[in-house]
């Protein structure tokens, strides 16, 4: 195997590049040390490499819950704060070129394995700087904006650093090597904000894989293109269900209800003589001219409509008197005939 010196200056420095967390910043204002308070964090400084482990989500401490959250509100900015050994150090070694990555699941006390990950920020190779150039010189601060309708409530969010100076092959082909994982679980309570909850339901031990062009990655030989970053594309809300619609509103337009139709007759002067196929008795004559000539009863109306009423009753009383002096000569007739 030939060696080179920037192999070299890399195995040299994979004991000494290591980084952990140390606080937050929310909205440029320093939350304080959030070691053991509102950081998950592991018990030292040494990468996860396995991607069957568990501690590739949350690190070797990822299954104790810390006692405290950092608040926030959705779409403030969150900086997440990283150093080497001591805070405001060289923050992490400059072999370890790679990616910065940043995930949010909803609040777990376990160890936050499984499909409950989406992705909210992401920084890898811009064409000239790595993001772990970028941090170095950002005095150890990565910072990314929390999407702007995020629902309130509990959540864990996953930043990691992804070192690229041993992963020209995997940790799976060679144990000795592989791409080295800092990740970092920060608990942050969201105190307002709108309603999109995360959706990608991404699983770090099956969505990392060993034949992830983005994990097992030569650094020394990439020419500068494209670097593809692992895991899904950045979520940044709005799967909200739309609000219901309002029902349309009927048209102002009062309909018009059509004039009654005249009862036939009323146009005219002459009542219609009526039609017997059966002479009927004359008190049977009597009680049908009677029921002709009945007023219904009504609730009292306006002077208006009495008027209008009062000139009906005189028309219908006109028109039974013709039907009865019509229905007595058809009577007279047909007696005469009788006899």
């Amino acid at each position: 195997m030939r060696f080179t010196a920037a192999s070299a200056l890399a195995m040299a420095s994979t004991v000494s590049g290591h980084a952990l967390m140390y606080g937050v910043w929310v909205n440029g204002v320093d939350q304080g040390d959030g070691q053991r308070l509102y950081i998950r964090s592991p018990p030292n400084n040494s990468p996860v490499k396995d991607l069957a482990s568990p501690d590739i989500v949350c690190g070797p401490n990822g299954a104790n819950p810390a006692p405290a959250f950092v608040e926030a509100a959705a779409g403030d900015t969150l900086s997440f704060e990283w150093y080497h050994n001591t805070r405001d150090d060289d923050i992490i070694d400059g072999s370890h070129l790679g990616p910065i990555i940043t995930y949010i699941a909803q609040y777990t006390d376990g160890d936050g394995t499984g499909p409950i990950w989406t992705k909210i920020a992401e920084d890898g190779w811009d064409g000239s700087r790595w993001a772990v150039d970028k941090i170095k010189a950002n005095n150890g601060l990565q910072d990314f904006d929390l999407p702007a309708d995020l629902a309130p409530g509990q959540y864990l969010i996953r930043q990691e650093i992804i070192a690229h100076h041993e992963s020209e092959v995997s940790f799976e082909a060679n144990p000795a090597r592989g791409a080295q994982f800092y990740p970092s679980c920060v608990q942050v309570e969201i105190t307002s904000g709108g309603s999109s909850v995360p959706d990608q339901s991404f699983d770090f031990n099956t969505g990392y894989t060993y034949a992830d062009p983005g994990i097992v990655f030569n650094v020394y030989t990439f020419d500068g293109g494209e670097y593809l970053i692992p895991g899904p594309e950045v979520w940044t809300g709005g799967n909200a269900s739309p609000a219901p619609e309002e029902p349309e509103v009927p048209s102002s337009t009062v309909p018009v209800a059509p004039a009654p139709t005249p009862a036939p007759g009323d146009d005219d002067d002459t009542a219609p003589e009526p039609v017997f196929s059966t002479v009927l008795p004359s008190t049977t004559l009597v009680t049908v001219t009677t029921s002709l000539a009945q007023e219904p009863s009504s609730a009292p109306t306006p002077p208006a409509e009495c008027r209008r009423r009062r000139r009906r009753r005189s028309t219908q009383s006109k028109k039974a008197k013709k039907a009865r002096r019509s229905t007595e000569r058809v009577v007279r007739r047909v007696g005469r005939a009788q006899f």
